[in-house]
């Protein structure tokens, strides 16, 4: 038995802006809207559906991205054009470096909501 992830909601404080900052940093494609979200297709099936939070504040949460390794250093190019500080661990406390996780390469981000995003080359490596 499996089950396949299809979607997710990200809550944000302008849906039309956070789905832009994530589409432009990995290099995707907005949707059209689809009732009350801003579809994100990440190309594997999973569509990330950006819905305003209105008055509730948003909690932030961690998106990580598995992205091909000849596209990582775009992406780092990509946050640093828009003056976005990314960093080598999820705690925040390595600025303007990356990790070498598993064999291959990963920095973390903030979207314009404060959720933690994670570009990765290499998958993790998880016990058997």
């Amino acid at each position: 038995m499996t089950a396949d992830l299809n979607h997710t909601v990200v809550h944000a404080t302008d849906r039309l802006a956070s789905a832009e900052f994530l589409a432009g940093i990995l290099g995707l494609e907005v949707g059209a809207p689809f009732g009350p979200f801003i579809p994100v297709d990440t190309g594997n099936g999973v569509t990330l559906d950006f819905y305003e939070a209105g008055d509730t504040p948003v909690a932030s949460q961690h998106y990580a991205f598995l992205v091909p390794d000849e596209e990582f250093d775009t992406m780092i190019d990509r946050l640093e054009a828009a003056g976005v500080t990314y960093y080598a661990d999820p705690h925040h406390t390595e600025p303007g470096r990356t990790n070498h996780l598993f064999g291959g390469r990963g920095a973390y981000f903030d979207d314009p909501d404060g959720h933690n995003m994670e570009i990765m080359t290499r998958p993790y490596a998880r016990p058997a």
